[in-house]
């Protein structure tokens, strides 16, 4: 007769070397957790950026197409905002001249950034037009959520030079803006 003992602790030895051991584990999820809190920091950081970098093309749109609104329709700078939105494949017109996205028309929201346009200098005598536009305007964009969506705020007026806030505070008016920083 055979003697089934080593055989059987070797088999034994096997089954207890399937897998990996409960400090093993460990180790590999310390060393995930210290990439994510690496990576984390840097992924925020970027999108905020991105935001910030959105928020300026959008300011300079709204500042193209309020001056394409006013040398279309005769009106001066457009009225609000929504008049220079407007639903695709729809007539253009002074109350809906569709140049700019429809949802920052709409919405004021893009990008983590919320926009706002108020008529300054006075309205333009027009009988062509229903709603009268401004002979100067005020674009302004600031974070959602300070330090999360954004850090910067910005502004501009008709010359269209684009003016940043770095406390995040939203310009009151075209002098407020006019002091401030302007981008490179």
């Amino acid at each position: 007769m055979k003697n089934s003992a080593p055989s059987d602790t070797r088999r034994d030895t096997e089954n207890l070397q399937k897998g990996f051991s409960l400090i093993e584990l460990l180790i590999v999820v310390a060393i995930i957790l210290i990439i994510a809190a690496i990576a984390i920091p840097s992924m925020l950081k970027s999108r905020m950026a991105a935001n910030q970098a959105a928020a300026v093309s959008n300011i300079r749109t709204i500042t193209s197409a309020s001056v394409s609104y006013w040398v279309t329709y005769s009106n001066g700078y457009p009225p609000t905002l929504t008049a220079l939105g407007g639903t695709n494949g729809a007539a253009a017109t002074c109350i809906s001249a569709i140049l700019i996205d429809p949802v920052l028309a709409t919405t004021s929201q893009k990008s983590g950034y919320q926009f706002a346009y108020s008529g300054q200098e006075g309205n333009v005598v027009t009988t062509s037009c229903a709603s009268p536009g401004f002979n100067g305007y005020l674009v302004t964009a600031a974070p959602i959520t300070a330090g999360l969506t954004g850090n910067l705020s910005f502004c501009t007026s008709e010359p269209g030079i684009i003016h940043y806030d770095p406390t995040g505070s939203t310009a009151s008016n075209e002098a407020v803006c006019s002091v401030l920083p302007t981008l490179q």
